[in-house]
């Protein structure tokens, strides 16, 4: 049985979306937030693992107490998903997916260790769940 928790980032409603169908799909996962506001809007849709952290200090940067795989960082600003990204990575192996409505370089992120960039203008992205189920089989 695979126990790895799927990590995800909420700053926007595509966001909160996408963990509304992890939680359908019951699928285990926390939301990563810097934001005391951003966590009482999760909290609200029912989301029962969050880590809440100071993006600020590195010392301060815990690893989870799970297993991480898949995360998925949705783009609210270019320098706080940089910042989650330097803090992520050396929490998994498994991809790192950034999901963004800007135009930004995707080298950037790339060169961070992001694995995938994902742009989108409606914020639809469930088929990103088909892409774990395969990345889990």
């Amino acid at each position: 049985m695979n126990n790895e928790i799927i990590l995800v980032t909420a700053p926007n409603e595509a966001a909160r979306n996408f963990i509304r169908l992890l939680m359908y799909k019951k699928l285990s996962f926390a939301v990563l937030t810097n934001s005391a506001q951003e966590e009482k809007k999760v909290r609200r849709l029912g989301v029962q693992h969050i880590i809440r952290m100071d993006t600020a200090f590195a010392h301060k940067w815990a690893l989870p107490d799970a297993t991480v795989g898949r995360i998925f960082l949705f783009e609210n600003s270019m320098n706080l998903t940089c910042r989650f990204l330097q803090i992520c990575r050396p929490w998994t192996q498994k991809p790192i997916t950034i999901i963004t409505q800007q135009n930004h370089p995707r080298g950037v992120y790339r060169g961070m260790g992001a694995n995938h960039i994902v742009f989108t203008i409606k914020g639809e992205v469930g088929f990103l769940l088909n892409e774990e189920r395969a990345a889990v089989n």
